[in-house]
């Protein structure tokens, strides 16, 4: 009988060919197929995969689907409409998937190359049996004549589409293809067909579970779970080894604890070997091969075989039986499938419930299980670099994996650094967002109070010690400092981020993409004013930048963007006027107005104030500008707080370098320089992931200033992280873990800037503020003796002193109620140095609380790591706690954007500083009515000061009283989105000192390694 003629009168709900009907094997005639992608074997059984469990057809009663024989006493069981059952529960699942996760739909895509009939009608079976539960569907049909390497390439993108969660190659393939490759590139975690090699042997081995089950075996078990069989114990004989039936069906008998023969055509005394079945399955596509004198008495028969057998009752001339003769068998057995209703409807719904398993997985996360990495915790605490050069960090690989990410989104930079794809927060849109801290300080000595390392130190403690999900999200540190006087950023002691001599070098380069970017538009500028200035004629100049291309001039789209700018609607560039030309072609930057320096990434005094253009080609156009330090760019506080790759390019075009004689603003898209920008910038957009010295993750991304920036680090970094922690909503899914950032400079200046400008542009709201102090700053602002860097420190600072931390105290109260005016709760981290007493610590505790914080804590991370925090993570998980029942509906910016800017400026100077008001010089009331004039006033205010006083004066500790701010000047970060008033001199170049940090740096030929950064 023809092939076609018998695939028509197949009914739908069988999913197998007969193989008597093909001479292929059964594995080309399924409709799904085995799959792999990686081979990057996870050393212990996944978190997720207690979920392969049947659970969810547990609730299904028992019996509900058995009907008694007609023929005698086996009771028919029932696939057909045990498979209904189970539709209907998938349907119902795959809407509250849904609706409670964003319109979030379980998705399956079929490959399928060529237009074989048989391969079109199961491809068909399968997209109804999708559609009918509300699953999306997708039908990626390809030629006949494809080559193999075309259709990998679609296999590898359905991988790395996160929006797929089950994929299956139709097969047969045409001649030439190799099967086996192509299957087995389908990612497991996609493997809903449960024939990759690593499902199988997971499936075989003991102990494990695979990711998916077999369709027609799992289908298979649930017919006699629900015929309500007990399989513990009993003599199961499967009759056929098939690779898609037989092999893993017996696995799945064996985990039920049956005792498990497998029989195929060469096992010798079949008859006898059967008759010992309490539950026989049959699949060898052998019409009624298996008579009724073969069995036992009771037995249970589950019949995969679906054989056509001639007929003229049927309008076909066909009807299809078993591998089992049913009619003598039923006289037997206890109970039966029948042939067709029994096992084939329960195949594809397999399928579909391996589908939707599949994207409550990808809804949840394919996380590792993480292993945090021991401590050798030594005393006395040797030196930064020593201690990070002990450790041997995790191969940023398996951190990504840990934290869920897939292959596709991430970038290895080396083995222990990664670049993670913004595609991910696409992926993790549904998840609800994690716990978010902010770390900051009270007034700083020059030294520094340890904020970088107590919050390193605090999700050591919170993911290592309290074993929950924790990031930092840090700033990446600039090179000036590194070989100055700081030295680096990565936190200290045993609590920092490794490798810190990569974390604090070049890292991935992005502190470089930014020099780049940003002295090409330096050029640019100079540029244009020299081609201006030597061009008089204005049709010449319009013709140099617009030039005819085969005698066809044509508007870049950059320039477009400027037409509408200036409000010129034509883009043919032959209809402009003489004066829309003029407009077009001529910037008039008046060079008094210029705000745009160069920047390297290195300190260097000398290039403070700089003459350029004095070269003879130059003629003459010379003038004074300078170079600030890289991390002083507009553009890197442009990447803190970008929030997408098309924000970033608005942002880059719109940032402002000068104003044009007529005073109005010169911008980089202006300028034609915007996009190109933007390429620079691409792969830096992207934050950095590294880890912790106890394996937990970081995230090292953008690092602008703190003074005339906003000194913290990316928005991206802190939503791809509050995604990557956060959690589903599924019932089964993990607590929500913590987010901690770092905002740079004491309260004052960088907890005020995250909140009213970082927070105000990210939309996100924290859960706490950590407020670091330390028992020497609060000496310094009780009156003790000056600290300067690079200077001995005095001896008041190691000696008991409780009366001058008391009094010093004030500084810290000031800072715990200036974070209560956001309405956030605050836990004072008192960051215990060798020399502090209890007295004193006792003393800064009770004043941390008589100020209002929630908790104050004690903590040792330098010396011991995570544990030397645990008190501190603790108090952290009440407060979120505290703060997630409330919802967030306390939190509040400082000032309305709206407001005048002076009365932002003097908001901020009253409410933060403690100050009287403020004084406006003549350049700042000009610029006032500029910005205004030019329509950004609406802006928030980025404060510019000394970080060493609550006021505008270094000089001045503790709490100044009755003082007034001086605003010297203010100056706009369009493109950013603030103005910065300027309360006294900036340095924006800083100077490198007598003895700096270079001397002590050095490599060891022999091994690489670094020695002397701290």
């Amino acid at each position: 009988m023809h092939i076609r003629f018998l695939l028509r009168s197949l009914p739908l709900e069988f999913s197998v060919i007969p193989r008597c009907l093909l001479t292929c094997s059964a594995s080309t005639v399924r409709c799904s197929t085995t799959h792999t992608s990686r081979l990057s074997i996870p050393p212990a059984r996944p978190s997720f995969a207690h979920t392969t469990k049947r659970n969810f057809l547990a609730p299904i009663p028992q019996q509900q689907h058995i009907k008694r024989s007609m023929a005698a006493g086996a009771k028919i069981i029932d696939g057909k409409a045990l498979a209904e059952s189970i539709r209907a529960k998938l349907r119902d699942e795959v809407t509250d998937l849904s609706e409670n996760n964003g319109g979030f739909i379980p998705h399956l895509a079929i490959i399928q190359v060529g237009d074989r009939e048989d391969s079109s009608l199961y491809v068909r079976q399968k997209q109804q049996a999708a559609l009918k539960i509300g699953m999306k569907f997708t039908h990626h049909k390809l030629e006949a004549t494809v080559s193999q390497a075309e259709l990998l390439s679609v296999v590898h993108a359905l991988n790395d589409d996160y929006r797929v969660h089950g994929i299956l190659v139709q097969l047969p393939l045409p001649d030439g293809m190799d099967e086996k490759l192509v299957t087995e590139a389908i990612d497991y975690h996609k493997d809903v067909d449960g024939f990759h090699s690593l499902n199988i042997g997971l499936l075989a081995k003991r102990d494990h579970e695979p990711l998916f089950e077999p369709c027609t075996p799992k289908g298979c078990i649930e017919l006699l779970r629900h015929a309500g069989v007990d399989l513990n114990g009993k003599k199961a004989v499967v009759v056929g080894r098939s690779n898609i039936v037989g092999m893993p069906l017996a696995h799945l008998l064996q985990g039920e604890n049956a005792t498990v023969t497998v029989c195929h055509s060469r096992t010798q005394n079949l008859e006898d070997i059967v008759r010992t079945a309490d539950i026989l399955v049959t699949a060898i596509g052998r019409p009624q091969m298996v008579k009724g004198s073969w069995l036992k008495p009771g037995v249970v028969i589950i019949d995969v075989g679906t054989n056509p057998i001639p007929d003229s009752t049927k309008k076909s001339g066909i009807r299809w039986v078993g591998d089992v003769d049913f009619e003598s068998a039923s006289q037997i057995a206890s109970a039966i499938t029948p042939v067709p209703g029994g096992v084939g409807p329960m195949t594809v719904t397999m399928l579909m419930y391996n589908t939707v398993l599949s994207a409550k997985r990808s809804l949840k996360g394919y996380r590792r299980p993480t292993q945090y990495l021991k401590l050798d915790l030594k005393t006395p605490v040797p030196s930064d670099i020593d201690i990070a050069m002990a450790q041997k960090p995790k191969p940023i690989k398996i951190v990504a994996e840990e934290l869920g990410l897939f292959p596709s989104e991430f970038e290895l930079y080396g083995p222990t650094k990664a670049k993670v794809n913004l595609t991910v927060l696409d992926r993790l849109k549904h998840r609800q967002d994690a716990n978010y801290v902010v770390i900051t300080g009270i007034t700083p000595t020059p030294l520094g109070e340890g904020k970088s390392t107590t919050c390193i130190g605090l999700v050591q403690a919170l993911g290592a010690n309290l074993k929950k999900v924790a990031f930092a999200c840090v700033r990446q540190p600039s090179q000036g400092p590194t070989f100055g006087i700081k030295g680096g950023a990565a936190g200290g002691g045993y609590s920092q981020v490794i490798p810190m001599d990569e974390f604090n070098l070049h890292l991935t380069g992005d502190n470089h993409a930014v020099t780049a970017a940003n002295n090409l538009l330096a050029a640019a500028i100079d540029a244009r004013m020299f081609h201006e200035a030597t061009t008089p004629n204005d049709e010449t100049l319009f013709n140099r930048l617009v030039p005819a291309k085969k005698g066809v001039r044509k508007f870049s789209d950059i320039m477009i963007r400027r037409l509408q700018r200036l409000g010129i609607k034509e883009t043919d560039p032959d209809t402009l006027t003489p004066e829309e030309k003029r407009r077009f072609a001529r910037l008039d930057i008046n060079p008094e107005t210029i705000t745009w320096q160069r920047v390297m990434d290195t300190n260097d005094r000398f290039l403070r104030k700089i003459m350029v253009g004095m070269g003879p080609q130059e003629k003459g156009r010379t003038r004074e500008t300078g170079f600030d330090i890289a991390v002083a760019s507009e553009i890197m506080a442009v990447l803190a707080l970008t929030t997408d790759l098309k924000d970033m390019r608005e942002r880059l075009g719109r940032m402002v370098v000068a104003s044009n004689m007529a005073g109005e603003p010169v911008t980089a898209d202006d300028l034609g320089v915007g996009g190109a920008l933007t390429v620079l910038m691409k792969d830096a957009i992207k934050p950095n992931l590294m880890q912790t010295l106890e394996g937990t993750p970081v995230f090292v991304h953008a690092g602008p200033f703190a003074n005339i920036a906003h000194g913290n680090s990316s928005i991206l970094a802190d939503r791809i992280a509050l995604k990557l922690a956060g959690t589903s909503g599924l019932a089964d899914d993990d607590e929500p873990g913590y987010v901690v950032t770092e905002a740079g400079f004491g309260a004052d200046i960088g907890m005020e800037k995250f909140f009213d400008i970082k927070c105000r542009t990210s939309g996100l709201v924290p859960n706490a503020v950590v407020l670091v102090a330390t028992v020497k700053a609060l000496k310094m602002h009780g009156g003790g003796p000056e600290v300067v860097a690079g200077k001995p420190i005095s001896d008041v600072y190691s000696q008991e002193d409780v009366g001058l931390v008391a009094k010093g105290c004030a500084n810290l109260a000031k800072h715990v109620q200036n974070a209560r005016k956001f309405g956030i709760s605050v836990v004072v981290a008192i960051n215990k140095f060798s020399s502090d007493t209890q007295a004193e610590l006792d003393t800064v505790k009770r004043a941390a609380i008589e100020a209002g914080a929630s908790a104050a804590v004690v903590t040792d991370h330098w010396a011991r790591g995570g544990a030397g925090a645990l008190d501190l993570a603790k108090a952290v998980v009440d407060v979120c706690n505290t703060s997630k029942r409330e919802g967030g509906a306390s939190f509040k910016y400082l000032y309305d954007v709206n407001l005048p800017i002076v009365d932002k400026i003097e908001t901020i100077a009253k409410e933060m500083y403690g100050a009287d008001g403020v004084e406006l010089s003549d350049v700042a009331k000009s610029k006032i009515q500029l910005y205004t004039s030019q329509g950004f006033d609406k802006l928030p205010i980025c404060m510019a000061k000394t970080h060493l006083s609550l006021s505008h004066d270094p000089k001045l500790k503790g709490v100044p009283m009755g003082f007034t701010v001086p605003v010297r000047d203010i100056r706009a970060s369009v493109g950013a989105g603030f103005l910065y008033p300027l309360l006294g001199e900036m340095q924006t170049m800083p100077g490198l000192p007598t003895r700096p940090c270079f001397y002590d740096v050095d490599l060891d030929p022999e091994t690489g390694r670094v020695s002397g950064l701290f």
